[in-house]
């Protein structure tokens, strides 16, 4: 095998294992990976359009919708409509959600710390090189 292909191996193999690893955290929390992610975001920012929040999460409109419901139901979101535009929602994390998202942010460190630990600076920034490397060979192939 090429190197090429033992890092393109290597690569998606680490990636699922890392999405698999974080989901069991966050649902020992009582949350989906989509959720959590969804809160992550919403915690950047006052108040987000449905349309934004979908393009950030890589994820459709009508897959939304039952994850804000999801949401909502918590009580973590508060949708609230655009002046304007009947059908635009903004969505707005509660004091709930705000806390929430604060928790699972501490989850997110918690994990970085845990699978990056014997891993030394210089070996990350040439990894962050490289993953800057395909983004952009990514986008050129677009």
């Amino acid at each position: 095998m090429t190197a090429k292909m033992i890092f393109s191996e290597e690569l998606w193999k680490v990636s699922r294992k890392m999405r698999t690893l974080f989901d069991a955290r966050v649902r020992a929390e009582g949350l989906t990976l989509p959720r959590a992610r969804a809160l992550i975001l919403l915690a950047k920012k006052d108040c987000v359009n449905q349309t934004e929040l979908a393009e950030a999460l890589e994820i459709e409109g009508p897959t939304l919708v039952p994850l804000l419901d999801g949401l909502e139901r918590q009580g973590l979101i508060v949708r609230k409509p655009v002046d304007g535009d009947r059908r635009a929602k903004q969505v707005a994390l509660t004091a709930a959600g705000q806390e929430q998202a604060s928790h699972v942010n501490g989850l997110v460190k918690d994990f970085r710390s845990d699978v990056l630990k014997d891993v030394s600076e210089d070996d990350l920034k040439a990894a962050i090189r490289v993953f800057h490397a395909i983004a952009r060979n990514m986008e050129a192939a677009c």
